[in-house]
């Protein structure tokens, strides 16, 4: 028998020993798997010898689905029909699609829960079940390259997914008979990659141009330790957008409006502008041409120049983003190490020129920007299943997390850019005596009122002791996992009780709304900060109202009538205030009603004095505040 002998504390885990695990890029256009062996991360191959899998997947009628292949223009055909672009719906409600919806080459249907797609001969399929066919198929090509079943992966996910979002993906995992090991946001998965692919160190940005989303991460690489510092991102800026920006502008020298073209016609005119695209990419100059079917041919030659006139308004919307991140990580692009390119996007030259003159330096693309993301989650996937690399990996929580109080006002728990795993807690008390349970929205914006925030869950705290208003103690508190998602915790200090919900909202908060949620954080600050105060004034001039007619009902016999009419007036005042819109004067208000009722506030406490004094002896009085000590 072979005995290993190694050196204390470096023995190393036999290949044949460790768990089969894969990392696995699930993307809008093309999806990738890889393994990590012989100490590097490496893509495994389709059949057909590309790395890539088109992220496509065609129904037929009574038949399986059929996964890969170019997608046409979606129509039904042969009873058939392909879907594309399935992960801009992942974790949405037909709401959240805004103009997504318009841009799909088939029909969605469903409610604010779920989006669901119809299939002809069959049940409408969610893009869960599609995502999970895809899955499934890379998980099958990566066992038949392992030699055996794959007992994990590590899926990667855009940075700005939400909770829903990533809790479709997971189960999308499952649905394909996969154990999902982490979600890895894409941006740390491609600094995972080149951090141990070059041993750097440093301070990068993470460009994520792909087909259907874009982020931008700020990360900090030190002794293996992947910290995020900032992210942020547009989803109207992946590669499909590019597409039908360039159909748009040659539909519109044409005369026509590209939507105002059939179905069949706009998603033709979509891919021929991919065509394009693309072969700009080495190419100067490529003739778009669309044949007659649906409207008049087309034909126009496409310059590199006319790609990046097209192009430019996203591309500046990308540049905003970029601006935000670096003000976020409070970094200039001066004091970046370097600029990482990921998503195939980036290949285009037009991209890339306009990220070198954003950022001012050229770009890291040393690996292909299709498949880095894959090979940093095959390089997570391998840590996890006790490889031999030590990292550390930090995200942050794209979006604020809060709740509600009374007014109708957001308490921010846990604040954008927190890095994850993370937990905080705060103390928060009854508004009303007596009261016996808590209502606790929780919600999730960058705004200071929850109707201008995302709400995300509501449970109820019962069994809380009544007491006067105040007196209890409610703690509160948030965690959020290495996945992203949140577990809300609630306990009543002197009862014990407590409630708790793992956050897990039916719809999800998308791409858009959370850029709208940033940029309206900033826009509405100080008309926010104003109705804000308003809010908390407005709640503690009911309070002091509620209160003040308590007492003058309970002792009035305390009440003359000089003070009693100047409370009167004071209170109509207090009262006329709330109408209106002027936080100020409801605070001033409150004081004016303080100063009327301080006579009236002295009575009370003179006559509680007074109860307690009766019958009582000075030596008593000064033996219990211990003035004196007795005498012997």
């Amino acid at each position: 028998m072979l005995l290993q002998i190694a050196e204390p504390g470096e023995s190393r885990v036999k290949e044949a020993c460790k768990k089969r695990v894969v990392g696995i890029d699930l993307g809008t256009t093309n999806s990738l798997v890889a393994h990590f062996a012989d100490g590097q991360p490496r893509v495994i191959a389709m059949p057909d010898g590309r790395d890539i899998l088109p992220s496509v997947v065609r129904y037929q009628a009574g038949g399986d689905p059929t996964v890969g292949g170019a997608p046409d223009d979606g129509a039904l055909q042969d009873g058939a029909i392909t879907l594309s672009s399935v992960k801009r719906l992942v974790g949405r409600g037909v709401a959240d699609l805004g103009a997504v919806r318009a841009m799909l080459p088939y029909e969605v249907v469903g409610d604010e829960r779920a989006v669901r797609i119809p299939v002809p001969g069959r049940s409408p399929v969610t893009p869960v079940e599609v995502s999970a066919e895809i899955l499934r198929v890379l998980k099958a090509r990566a066992e038949h390259e392992l030699g055996g079943e794959v007992e994990g992966a590590v899926i990667t996910v855009p940075a700005y997914f939400d909770d829903a979002q990533r809790q479709a993906t997971r189960d999308a995992g499952r649905l394909a008979g996969l154990e999902v090991m982490r979600l890895l946001a894409e941006p740390t998965a491609a600094a995972l990659a080149y951090g141990l692919d070059r041993g750097s160190k440093g301070t990068y940005a993470v460009y994520d141009l792909g087909g259907g989303t874009f982020d931008v991460s700020i990360l900090k690489l030190v002794d293996g330790v992947f910290e995020v510092k900032a992210t942020g991102g547009d989803s109207a800026l992946g590669g499909d957008d590019l597409d039908r920006a360039i159909a748009s502008a040659v539909a519109s020298e044409a005369g026509a409006e590209l939507a105002s073209w059939p179905r069949p016609r706009v998603s033709a005119a979509v891919a021929e502008a991919r065509r394009v695209k693309e072969a700009l990419t080495t190419a100067d100059e490529v003739t778009f041409g669309l044949r007659g079917e649906g409207g008049p041919a087309i034909t126009r030659v496409v310059r590199r120049q006319d790609l990046a006139t097209w192009c430019q308004p996203l591309l500046e919307r990308a540049g905003r983003a970029c601006r935000r991140v670096l003000k976020d990580a409070e970094l200039s692009a001066e004091e970046l190490d370097g600029v990482i390119l990921v998503g195939g996007s980036t290949r285009s030259p037009v991209v890339r020129a306009d990220v070198e003159a954003r950022f001012g330096r050229v770009p890291l693309s040393d690996l292909d920007p299709d498949s880095v993301v894959a090979l940093g989650a095959a390089v997570s996937a391998d840590v996890l299943a006790g490889g031999e690399q030590d990292v550390v990996l930090l995200d942050v929580v794209p979006l604020s997390l809060g709740v509600e109080m009374m007014g109708g006002v957001v308490e921010k728990i846990i604040h954008r850019n927190t890095t994850i795993p993370c937990g905080a807690s705060q103390t928060f008390t009854t508004y009303a005596d007596q009261q016996t349970g808590f209502d606790i929205h929780v919600l999730q914006g960058e705004r200071e009122t929850s109707d201008a925030c995302r709400s995300l869950a509501r449970f109820t705290l019962r069994g809380i002791p009544p007491m006067i208003a105040g007196m209890a103690r409610v703690d509160i508190t948030f965690l959020i996992d290495a996945d992203g998602i949140l577990h809300v915790t609630a306990k009543e200090q002197t009862s014990g009780v407590e409630a708790a919900i793992d956050v897990r909202p039916s719809y999800g908060l998308s791409d858009e709304e959370v850029e709208r949620m940033l940029v309206e954080s900033f826009e509405h600050a100080e008309d926010d900060l104003l109705r804000r105060n308003l809010a908390v004034e407005r709640v503690e001039a009911d309070r002091i109202l509620a209160a003040t007619r308590h007492a003058m009902a309970h002792d009035e016999g305390l009440l003359d009538d000089d003070v009693r009419r100047a409370a009167t007036v004071a209170m109509s005042a207090l009262e006329a205030t709330l109408t209106g819109g002027d936080y100020l004067a409801v605070r001033h208000a409150i004081e004016a009603l303080d100063l009327a009722t301080k006579p009236f506030a002295q009575a009370r406490m003179n006559r509680v004095l007074e109860l307690q004094m009766h019958g009582r002896s000075l030596d008593d009085v000064e033996r219990t505040l211990g003035v004196r000590e007795p005498q012997a």
